[in-house]
């Protein structure tokens, strides 16, 4: 028996110094592609969502500015060198997992590149080259019934889009409590989330209220577990964007996410690649999705509502007893979500024009006019990035699902949603059971 100790010993030493040895190779190639993402960070200032790594290779690549032609070519050699180290299929998942999601950033940044220098993809390609996932088309047609059901709850004479920005207008956060509405939400949203998820010590974010943007509301990870959160006045922000922004942005969303993946991976792992986060890429499918996602893990439409009545809506001055009808009717105007899809693909494809885009939006999207202008504007600047939001919390909500997640199982949803958001894992990989 002692002998056979012996032997078992000296073979998973052997494994374990094997391992080391494979750690060692892809934190080299995980620095290459940190400062390929840096180098791309100069021609495209919406790349770099976030770095925390060293400071030194941000100031080198500011330097360098390394040519797109010599960053492709570069990607391509590492491209080559990251499929030559595939770990053996002993490893354990989250080293396979790693793997295959520096192999498909790496080709997403090789895309994006490639966009850059003038190459044209048609809105499908592109969200496939960047994201990982197409959405699915809907037509017209698919949206009828939700817009019918709306004409019935928004009864009144003139185009629908017109009553329902009429309805909502009394569900408008007033300026001077909004403030205080997004820290009574984010304070229900943060001890909901403490409940089933282990923050690193010392997270914290800040909030900012900024205007002039394409986008409502905006996480920017600074690192060391805080965030900067900033949030968009140029049009009036509605009761519910208080919840959602909260959990979107804050717990257990974007905050959440990054300060697990510094935490587990970057820190305790030392896995160099995750201290850099490129926007145009898988990445950000699964960042939006379980943001997204994570709405409906921490308020369950039941909660949700008890929750709005007693503390969100009295925060702002608004009558609780209003709650419920309010919801009743965006719960409809849910199923109208893949209509800016829609309005992003036709409008990227050519087949109509931004005034065409924005006449979609208000016809199938119900976004007043200002609103929909807005929308056109996010679509111009980030293109078919759009589809992260809704598909992504579909695939993830369906990925956390299979693995028991179900709502039936708050739990076992919230062990699945944590699970997911600390691990490397890529849209095409939420199509089948983890594990």
């Amino acid at each position: 028996m002692k002998l056979m100790a012996i032997a078992v010993s000296t073979v998973m030493g052997a494994a374990a110094a094997a391992g080391c040895a494979q750690d060692a190779d892809m934190n080299t190639l995980g620095e290459r592609y940190v400062r390929l993402v840096l180098a791309m960070g100069q021609h495209d200032p919406d790349y770099v969502d976030a770095y925390y790594g060293p400071p030194e290779w941000r100031k080198q690549a500011e330097a360098e500015k390394r040519p797109l032609e010599r960053i492709t070519a570069d990607a391509a050699a590492l491209a080559q060198e990251i499929a030559d180290a595939a770990p053996p299929a002993t490893a354990d998942e989250l080293a396979h997992l790693r793997h295959q999601y520096l192999t498909r950033q790496l080709e997403a940044l090789r895309a994006r590149a490639a966009m850059l220098t003038g190459t044209r993809l048609t809105f499908d390609e592109e969200s496939k080259a960047l994201y990982d996932a197409v959405a699915p088309v809907h037509t017209e047609s698919e949206f009828a019934a939700a817009l019918a059901a709306l004409e019935t709850k928004l009864p009144g004479t003139g185009p629908l889009v017109d009553r329902y920005d009429e309805f909502r207008k009394q569900f408008i956060i007033p300026s001077d409590r909004l403030d205080v509405v997004f820290k009574a939400a984010i304070d229900g949203c943060r001890s909901r989330t403490l409940e089933h998820i282990q923050l690193p010590a010392g997270e914290s974010f800040t909030v900012e209220y900024v205007t002039g943007k394409s986008w409502g509301g905006y996480n920017w990870y600074q690192g060391n577990y805080r965030s900067l959160i900033q949030v968009n006045t140029d049009l009036p922000i509605y009761i519910d964007r208080a919840i959602d922004l909260a959990c979107h942005e804050g717990y257990p969303g974007h905050h959440v996410y990054n300060a697990l993946l510094e935490k587990n991976l970057v820190r305790d792992r030392g896995w160099v690649e995750f201290s850099v986060y490129p926007l145009f890429s898988p990445q950000s499918l699964i960042a939006e999705g379980t943001a997204n996602f994570g709405i409906d893990v921490a308020f369950p439409r039941a909660e949700r509502l008890e929750f709005e009545r007693r503390v969100v809506f009295p925060a702002a001055n608004l009558k609780p007893e209003l709650a419920a009808g309010y919801y009743d009717v965006l719960a409809l105007v849910e199923r109208l979500s893949y209509a800016g899809n829609e309005a992003a693909r036709r409008y990227l494809n050519g087949q109509i024009d931004a005034r065409g885009a924005v006449a979609w939006l208000e016809r199938y999207g119900l976004s007043a006019r200002p609103r929909a202008e807005q929308r056109v504007r996010f679509i111009d600047q980030y293109r078919s990035y759009v589809i992260n939001y809704n598909l992504g919390k579909d695939l993830v909500a369906a990925h956390v699902e299979a693995n028991g997640g179900t709502a039936e199982n708050p739990a076992k949803r919230w062990e699945e949603f944590a699970r997911l958001i600390s691990s490397p894992r890529l849209p095409s990989g939420l199509t089948s059971r983890s594990r």
